[in-house]
């Protein structure tokens, strides 16, 4: 699960769309598949399946980073105004398994 910095309600469905594409792809690249996703307006939930050798951290990383940069090039004028000292996501995540 990732929220938005400061909770901030930016998504609606387009931006849902684009996001689990995003993800879908990152999981791609670190060999992991991207099993259900969802959200709300200030967070999203993720559901993937990624092999033991590679580290939670750097996935998370690489689907926060690569998804931050992408929705705020695309969706500027609503992402940006959520978006405090250029970030876009909050630093914390929660990973059950």
């Amino acid at each position: 699960m990732f929220v938005t910095k400061y909770r901030r309600g930016v998504f609606n469905t387009e931006i849902l769309n684009l996001c689990e594409q995003l993800m879908a792809q990152v999981c791609a690249d670190f060999g992991a598949t991207l099993a259900e996703f969802n959200g709300a307006q200030d967070h999203v939930h993720l559901l993937a399946a990624y092999p033991p050798k590679v580290a939670l951290s750097h996935l998370v990383n690489s689907l926060k980073g690569g998804s931050s940069r992408q929705l705020r090039q695309d969706f500027a004028g609503r992402t940006n105004k959520a978006a405090k000292r250029g970030r876009f996501w909050s630093p914390s995540y929660f990973a059950g398994s």
